[in-house]
């Protein structure tokens, strides 16, 4: 497939401008330019991107690809609602994307199918020449971490990983109070995706059990993924918001992980106790791999530690169990808890509520877009993701979370599995930089 030849910055200065906030707003500026997008994977995910990029201007969707008829028919509708013109649509066959990159004049393409087709599918569109964006997934081997990187370097083309939680409205307060240097020097952080995703995996669509080939959406492939492997296997939503705060391939590095994992035991309970299920359903037979709580300790250059936890299987309320310490203060924070100590100001030995402290670091960009976000998902962080998305493409410039983030962190998951093998051995992180970590500024919501 041939690479299309896209418009370059003229200088490293224009680069830096485009990416400095509050520029991310600015993705329909360059008038009588048009961004010929396509979308691959167009379920409960993909078309949230397609909704929200669809209404912008200067954005055409041209194409959609899925092999589902039913996700087709979902996706079309928003075109049909929003008034847009209906795309082309390919989806005979699982290769279908390859002729989509091929035939299409894309700018750029949203990647958002299960995550065995995450790679190879970026790959792709990066040799197609067309500036990718890809959701969010671990990967299954470092060679699939490094291929990213290579293909980039070889090719010129720009990925995004489209963590949306680093744009969630705490997370960037924090990010503020940590440049800010609220907390002093940090030291240790800690984060996770803990979320009861047990009616998520075991769903048929009508109430019953049933994942696989009888499985309703995510039923149908992330479920075999518990059966099969024990590791960290979707560290990115609670990693992503702490990478910035460290500067993660920008002045620091992620050096070693070592990771433990606890018995299995919830998804078999689940089936057990289900209506549907029983004591004596297949299931429960089944030798499920996944530990219900998989813990890990990651090891950074410039000295921190961060504890990242996996729990996809228990019966608890949802949680990214954010936790900022340094030197002289910490902060705990996610949708349950917001309590903060700072040496000096708060009283010796006690929380406060940190409420206050978010209000009045609340970052510029929720400031003034914030009720314009709102209908975006998630809570309003996807505005600002598929914004800055639109806009580094674009411009055809490095994205904010770019493809050597997007290996560093989707590599988490096959280290946690080795480690977990090894009766938690310390494994070492690659630097996908190559050196080059140590020169790179932060550029995130600066």
């Amino acid at each position: 497939m041939k690479r299309r030849t896209f418009t370059k910055s003229t200088s490293m200065a224009l680069a830096g401008a485009t990416l400095a906030s509050p520029a991310i707003l600015r993705a329909g500026s360059k008038k009588g330019s048009e961004l010929r997008i396509g979308f691959i994977g167009t379920g409960l995910r993909g078309r949230n991107h397609v909704r929200n990029m669809i209404v912008e201007e200067g954005v055409k969707c041209v194409a959609i690809c899925d092999i589902d008829p039913n996700a087709v028919e979902e996706t079309k509708k928003l075109f049909d609602k929003y008034k847009v013109d209906q795309p082309k649509v390919y989806g005979e066959h699982e290769y279908s994307y390859r002729d989509m990159l091929e035939k299409e004049e894309l700018d750029a393409v949203m990647i958002a199918p299960n995550w065995k087709w995450h790679t190879p599918m970026c790959l792709d569109a990066m040799e197609a020449g067309v500036f990718t964006g890809v959701e969010v997934s671990g990967a299954f081997s470092l060679d699939e971490c490094w291929d990213l990187v290579n293909t980039h370097e070889r090719t010129g083309t720009h990925l995004m990983f489209m963590e949306n939680v680093c744009y969630r409205r705490d997370v960037m307060a924090v990010l503020n109070m940590v440049r800010d240097n609220v907390f002093g020097e940090l030291l240790h952080l800690r984060c996770g995706y803990m979320h009861d995703l047990r009616h998520v995996k075991f769903d048929d669509g009508n109430g019953g059990l049933a994942f696989g080939e009888k499985g309703f959406a995510e039923a149908r492939w992330r479920t075999e993924h518990n059966l099969r492997r024990n590791g960290d296997l979707y560290p990115t939503h609670g990693l992503g918001p702490i990478s910035t705060m460290i500067d993660m391939n920008r002045g620091n590095r992620l050096v070693s992980i070592s990771t433990f994992a606890t018995k299995s035991r919830s998804l078999k309970n689940y089936v057990a106790n289900h209506p549907k299920g029983g004591e004596n359903h297949p299931y429960t037979q089944l030798d499920w791999q996944l530990g219900d709580v998989v813990t890990s300790t990651i090891t950074t250059a410039n000295g921190e530690t961060i504890m990242v936890t996996h729990d996809t299987n228990t019966a608890r309320p949802y949680s990214l169990d954010f936790r900022v310490h340094g030197v002289g203060g910490i902060i705990d924070f996610d949708y349950g808890t917001q309590r903060i100590h700072v040496e000096g100001t708060t009283e010796a030995h006690s929380w406060e509520d940190a409420n206050p402290w978010l209000k009045k670091y609340d970052h510029p960009l929720w400031k003034e877009f914030g009720e314009m976000a709102r209908e975006a998902g998630h809570g309003g962080m996807d505005f600002f993701l598929d914004r800055q998305f639109i806009q580094s493409a674009k411009d055809d410039t490095p994205p904010m979370i770019d493809v050597y983030d997007a290996a560093t962190m989707r590599s988490i998951t096959p280290l946690s599995e080795a480690s977990i093998r090894q009766g938690g051995a310390v494994q070492q992180i690659p630097d996908f930089t190559e050196g080059k970590w140590m020169t790179r500024k932060p550029v995130f919501a600066l």
